[in-house]
């Protein structure tokens, strides 16, 4: 058989083959296949999808955006969010700092409005201010249930970065429960502050004290700070900010609205001041107590000054950060034990831990 021979019969096959595998593309009848249809469908999805959460980030906004002030604190500028409607303001202490009257902006106010301190509280780099007077269509800002935030979870961030006014950023729950200890520096409290919410969402200077919204429009935290990325210098880590948590927000809000100060911190103290000390090879090694608060947990277990500070409870303690991080997971009134060394000796004593 020669060559020419052999070829003819397979060219109607291939042929044939083509056809087939162009049928079988098709599901190899006249409709179309189930992926086909589901990839279809899914396409025609997702142009509705977009366009749903389009329409839920425009709502939130349009709620929630007017219950976000800017402040103005001497030269600073900073956030604030409408507690009630009569005119109480929560911010970040941060925010007020050492001034005790401010200018603020609302959403849609031609001028600024004054106001003045109710009360600071550093500890939580919480504050309350108040309106001298209350515009028409002041709106409260609803707060919501922090303990249901989840990771994933989408939010906003609102609020007047590098003074920009109702400014709005995106972003997820990134993740729940951290413990930072803010800078004391650069208008920081130097504060530990738990259970703080992680975020994308851009966090800018100005940012503070604003609003960390869900898409139902409920207020889940007061964004506070960004992590600092040491590679940057004083620069801060794109994409990781931190928000204090509502719940926290409206237990210190409450009591400062009510009795003009906070009453119940619900942080445990040791009552000393204190500072980091190094060893021998110039690592930190514990915190050395500088005074002793007359009456406070650390008096009336025996600890006085000039004693290193090593542990508390099974928590090592090297620095004055860590020993803050330790005492932010108790409470008052817990009763815990506290290593030092004493003149080259070391002991533990119980301790009752006071309030912050």
């Amino acid at each position: 058989m020669d060559a020419s021979r052999s070829r003819a019969p397979r060219l109607p096959l291939l042929a044939a083959a083509l056809v087939c595998a162009g049928a079988l593309a098709a599901g190899c009848t006249g409709s179309v296949a189930p992926r086909e249809r589901e990839d279809t469908t899914r396409r025609a999805a997702a142009p509705q999808a977009d366009s749903d959460l389009e329409a839920d980030y425009r709502r939130v906004i349009r709620d929630v955006l007017p219950s976000v002030v800017q402040i103005q604190a001497g030269d600073d500028l900073g956030s604030g969010v409408v507690y009630d409607g009569r005119g109480h303001i929560v911010t970040n202490a941060h925010v007020v700092g050492d001034e005790r009257t401010f200018r603020v902006t609302t959403a849609h106010a031609e001028e600024s409005l004054a106001a003045t301190l109710v009360s600071s509280y550093p500890q939580q780099d919480l504050a309350v201010v108040r309106l001298e007077r209350v515009p028409d269509g002041l709106r409260a800002a609803r707060f919501g249930d922090s303990s249901k935030v989840e990771v994933g979870q989408i939010v906003l961030a609102m609020g007047s970065p590098l003074g920009l006014s109702s400014s709005v950023t995106q972003g997820i729950v990134s993740a729940t429960g951290r413990t930072v200890t803010e800078s004391s520096g650069s208008g920081g409290t130097g504060a530990t502050l738990v259970n703080m919410v992680q975020t994308s969402a851009a966090i800018n200077p100005g940012n503070s004290g604003g609003a960390l919204v869900d898409l139902d429009g409920r207020v889940v935290g007061i964004p506070t700070l960004a992590a600092a990325d040491p590679g940057l210098g004083e620069g801060t880590a794109p994409g990781i900010g931190f928000a204090i948590p509502a719940s926290t927000v409206r237990t210190v809000a409450d009591q400062i609205v009510r009795d003009g100060r906070v009453t119940d911190s619900g942080r445990a103290a040791l009552g000393i001041t204190g500072r980091t000390v190094v060893d021998d090879d110039y690592r930190a090694a514990g915190v050395a107590v500088v005074d002793v608060a007359d009456g406070g947990a650390a008096d009336r277990a025996g600890i006085a000054p000039g004693d290193v500070i090593t542990r508390l409870g099974g928590t090592a303690v090297t620095t004055v950060t860590s020993l803050a991080e330790a005492l932010a997971a108790r409470r008052p009134g817990e009763r815990t034990t506290v290593t030092f060394t004493r003149d080259g000796r070391r002991e533990t004593v119980d301790v009752t831990l006071g309030e912050q």
